[in-house]
């Protein structure tokens, strides 16, 4: 995939090694989510393809031909010969954009990608699969835009036959902010700087108008449907296209846009006005919502809860606006968001702490268990060494875990409003395997580590969970949740043993 241009183009080259292969290409078009039959014919020596407002184009060396509603290519291979096919979308409207030339775009698109990895800070004996997920999270950014997906798929089931199938196709807050952070942690600033604008244009308006997520340039009309032509992968229906939740209300990305942006302010990016401004917009609205109930970081189709993840960032929001105020001199009423976080935290001590089980839970006055507590100490919002904190890790781990992989709640316990169960989250295992690198247990937190890398598959991919009874990955793929996770543990490790204390952040 050749850095984008004019257009977005999928090349391949087939290279004879030794020997004679026959071989065969075969491509079977059918746009609007496998509905529409398109209109193909040949143009100018290349196979087009139309059906509204979508156009392919596929030029080859190969001679192509038609048949059963598919376009056909037969060749033989031979050792020193190559075969090349460039498939190009552009908008029905336009003309066939200028060809590519497939041979010549490869070694430029090598060069791009070795030069833009080779800016990455050093992870040590970590860096091959550090390395791999930064790729996959830059590779997951909308280059016109800066706008960051959460993954490039829609309706890959979290549990096979069943419902928890989500389009993940679009930019979260809480995703893009947590993967930005990654990539500064790493080294990387302009994509920070690109995510920083795409944020401003994005939220651009009233702050009680903002959405926790948005499409690639900042579209808010996201609409959930489901594709009922189409059987589901492994028969997991529905097939969803759009996404309901961008209409629910999960304070905790306030803590994670001013938090990231915090981090941005005090790295190569600094400070600017625009963004500030917007910040302080974002407080006075959170002012007058942080106390409602939500539906918190997994987006819940049940009932909204006081969830405690959502108030501890709502605390991490007031801490970083009085933080600014207080390090950076920014302008805003510091004391009165000081205030807020005090009362916050107050409030999450007392209603969130199962003292019987030495536990934060999920939510205030739950019994229920929540992975996303793992990230209390991460924010600051309580030491590592503070008792309530290791009590909490040790819940998750006699609670939450199956075969040392982390489930991010028991669905049996928890009304999120659909039937069927799920497999353990990869990203909330990382949080434990961070967790136990805070607390001290270095040996525990590797070890985890070390088997979460394990899963990767053979291009060094993970998906959003994995079942240990199945032995496979689940949800949608490659997620940046769980790469950003995998680098972030990385970077855990290594700080823990070279005594070198990261910024306290969840990212």
């Amino acid at each position: 995939m050749p850095p984008r241009d004019s257009a977005p183009d999928v090349v391949r080259i087939v290279e004879g090694l030794s020997g004679t292969v026959s071989m065969r290409s075969e491509l079977r078009l059918r746009f609007d989510y496998g509905r529409i039959v398109p209109w193909v014919r040949q143009v100018d020596g290349q196979i087009v393809a139309i059906a509204g407002p979508d156009a392919v184009s596929l030029r080859s060396d190969v001679h192509q031909y038609g048949r059963d509603m598919a376009t056909y290519g037969d060749f033989r291979i031979k050792a020193g010969e190559k075969a090349w096919f460039v498939l190009t979308w552009h908008p029905s409207h336009h003309s066939v954009p200028e060809p590519t030339d497939a041979l010549a775009s490869l070694q430029p698109t090598e060069t791009y990608w070795t030069e833009w990895i080779g800016g990455s800070n050093d992870a040590g004996e970590m860096a091959e699969e550090v390395n791999r997920s930064l790729l996959t999270l830059k590779a997951l950014t909308y280059a016109p835009s800066g706008g960051m997906v959460a993954a490039p798929t829609t309706s890959l089931p979290e549990a096979l036959g069943g419902e928890r199938n989500w389009d993940y196709r679009f930019c979260w807050l809480r995703d893009a902010t947590m993967t930005l952070a990654a990539l500064l942690r790493s080294g990387f600033t302009e994509e920070a700087q690109a995510w920083r604008n795409w944020l401003l244009r994005a939220i651009a308006g009233d702050p009680a108008d903002l959405q926790i997520m948005y499409g690639v340039t900042g579209e808010r009309r996201l609409t959930e449907f489901g594709a009922d032509w189409l059987p589901g992968f492994c028969g997991s229906s529905p097939v969803r296209i759009g996404n309901a939740a961008a209409d629910q209300l999960q304070l905790d990305v306030f803590g994670e846009v001013m938090d990231v942006l915090a981090l941005a302010r005090e790295t190569q990016i600094g400070p600017s006005d625009e963004a500030w401004s917007m910040q302080q917009g974002m407080m006075r609205h959170l002012g007058k919502v942080w106390h409602l109930p939500d539906e918190g970081i997994w987006e819940v189709r049940g009932k909204s809860q006081q969830f405690t993840y959502s108030k501890v960032m709502a605390w991490v929001a007031f801490d970083r606006a009085a933080r600014a105020v207080e390090r950076f001199g920014m302008s805003g009423p510091a004391k009165q968001w000081r205030a807020t976080a005090d009362t916050i935290h107050r409030q999450v001590c007392e209603g969130a702490f199962d003292a019987e089980r030495n536990t934060f839970t999920q939510a205030y006055g739950s019994k229920a268990l929540d992975a996303s507590v793992l990230l209390i100490p991460q924010v600051g919002f309580l030491p590592a060494e503070d008792p309530r904190v290791i009590g909490t890790v040790e819940a998750v781990q006699r609670e939450l875990t199956v075969d040392g992989f982390v489930r991010r709640y028991l669905t049996e316990h928890v009304d999120d409003g659909l039937p069927d169960h799920e497999g353990a989250f990869l990203i909330c295992s990382f949080w434990l395997a961070d967790s136990l690198a805070m607390i001290g247990r270095i040996g525990e937190s590797r070890n985890l580590y070390q088997k979460l890398v394990a899963l990767r598959n053979d291009v060094g991919l993970l998906a959003e969970e994995y079942d240990p009874a199945s032995q496979r990955m689940l949800g949608n793929f490659p997620q940046a949740f769980s790469h950003l996770g995998l680098i972030n543990t990385a970077w855990h490790l290594n700080s823990t043993e070279n005594q070198a204390p990261l910024r306290r952040s969840a990212y």
